[in-house]
């Protein structure tokens, strides 16, 4: 099952950044695509250049999700809702930080399952693709988000556990840093944020929305589990050693 057996797809997140790069390419990929996100206005200028179906509303409420996505028939689902408050570290951050960080990145990708999964599951067909993050992969300086992208990381593989023999794909895409306006969003110091996004070639969006194309792409007998990607001069790994105080 390939691309061209989809009709239909959603994408959460999908104001900005690569979760409106992957409406631009479900588009451009022919399937009737549905951009989920909570800026109208910005969901307006993208079914305008795009042609998207609409759909504004908080991932992390599970009964108005229940109620936006009533009635659809979604084949694939693309979960890139996600913001990084706190992350200038965990003992810092506020209640607040926590909450919308964890109840968006984890929390609005389970309640997007829940609502569109058993549909997949009672058509037999479906792929679910949960934009995760090398955060989520190897032990960094975002405590709260790298813990919400290493939930992501073993939804994926438990949720393939549950839907086994349902004939519904999961994957899940990982990138490094991307340039776009999470930096902006999320840190208190814009220049750091500034920093941070110029510090050399970073990815775009549209590197991480193709490698969701390709792992939606793959023949039905094959599943792309995961797929990790990084700029060039982004290596994750290594080891800071801090020196002991004396």
């Amino acid at each position: 099952m390939t691309i061209a057996d989809y009709a239909t797809a959603l994408v959460t997140g999908a104001s900005s950044g690569i979760g409106a790069a992957t409406v631009r390419a479900l588009c451009d990929r022919g399937l009737e695509t549905w951009a989920l996100a909570r800026r109208p206005e910005r969901l307006a200028e993208l079914s305008a250049e795009t042609g998207c179906h609409t759909l504004a509303a908080d991932v992390r409420d599970g009964s108005g999700l229940d109620a936006a996505l009533e009635g659809l028939k979604i084949d694939v689902l693309v979960n890139s809702a996600g913001v990084g408050r706190g992350m200038e570290g965990l003992l810092t951050a506020s209640p607040e930080d926590i909450a919308a960080t964890t109840e968006t990145n984890l929390g609005g990708t389970l309640q997007a399952i829940r609502a569109l999964a058993p549909g997949m599951v009672a058509r037999r067909r479906g792929h679910i693709v949960n934009i995760g993050s090398i955060m989520g992969l190897y032990p960094m300086s975002a405590v709260i988000y790298g813990a919400t992208k290493g939930g992501i990381h073993m939804l994926g593989s438990t949720l393939r556990l549950e839907l086994q023999g349902s004939g519904v794909r999961i994957s899940e895409v990982s990138p490094g840093r991307v340039h776009s306006e999470f930096f902006a969003a999320n840190l208190k110091d814009p220049a750091g944020a500034e920093a941070l996004n110029t510090a050399f070639k970073l990815l775009t969006p549209e590197d991480v929305a193709a490698s969701v194309v390709f792992v939606v792409d793959a023949p039905a007998h094959v599943n792309v589990s995961m797929v990790e990607l990084c700029a060039v001069e982004q290596i994750p790994g290594g080891v800071q050693i801090a020196p002991l105080e004396t």
